[in-house]
């Protein structure tokens, strides 16, 4: 109801980010050969719409932007300015699955923003890593409380799921919702031997 009433209500980072993101407007195909290069060039060429799709906020301050440390140049894939939480945002954009040394990436780059970019009154950045597929424990292992406060990693889908793939979902969540705690630790203990 709160929603309904009165929007969007953006008070920390988690409020701002979604998981998934959704670029069905893109009408790009799900294929291994999909590059990097190719789904940033359709996101800029959609930026009204993946704007929308990332919420309120996010305004567009630069794409591929260069930052040179003793020589050595580093790409950012889109920087936005969150106009509520008065931060940068920097998204880096994957094609295959999320793996640490991306998170690593991310980190250096949120470092460097804020080290040399942040000006007084801005809030501390937020990296943001978008990719098809992540594994939530190297995300958690990676990034300890890093993970809490300025680095997220959010899924993207390049379709809308299917009714099929939505009941398939909602009926692991309500299996997932309805097992006591004694019942989870034992189908998680079972699960790598069975």
């Amino acid at each position: 109801m709160r929603l309904a009433t009165h929007g969007q209500e953006v008070m920390q980072p988690l409020d701002a980010l979604k998981d998934p993101v959704v670029i069905e407007f893109l009408g790009l195909p799900e294929s291994p050969r999909l590059v990097e290069s190719k789904l940033e060039q359709a996101l800029i060429d959609n930026l009204q719409t993946f704007l929308l799709e990332l919420g309120k906020g996010f305004a567009f301050v630069s794409r591929q932007e260069r930052i040179t440390i003793d020589g050595d140049h580093f790409y950012i894939d889109l920087v936005f300015y969150h106009a509520v939480l008065k931060c940068y945002v920097l998204i880096d954009l994957k094609v295959g699955k999320l793996t640490h040394g991306d998170l690593g990436q991310i980190q250096f780059y949120v470092n460097y923003y804020d080290r040399e970019r942040r000006t007084e009154g801005d809030n501390p950045t937020l990296g943001v890593i978008l990719c098809p597929d992540k594994n939530d424990a190297v995300v958690k292992y990676t990034l300890g409380e890093q993970q809490e406060r300025n680095i997220f990693a959010s899924r993207y889908q390049l379709h809308l799921p299917t009714e099929q793939e939505l009941e398939r979902e909602l009926r692991r969540e309500i299996r997932q919702l309805s097992m006591t705690p004694q019942l989870k630790r034992a189908s998680r203990k079972k699960a790598p031997g069975a």
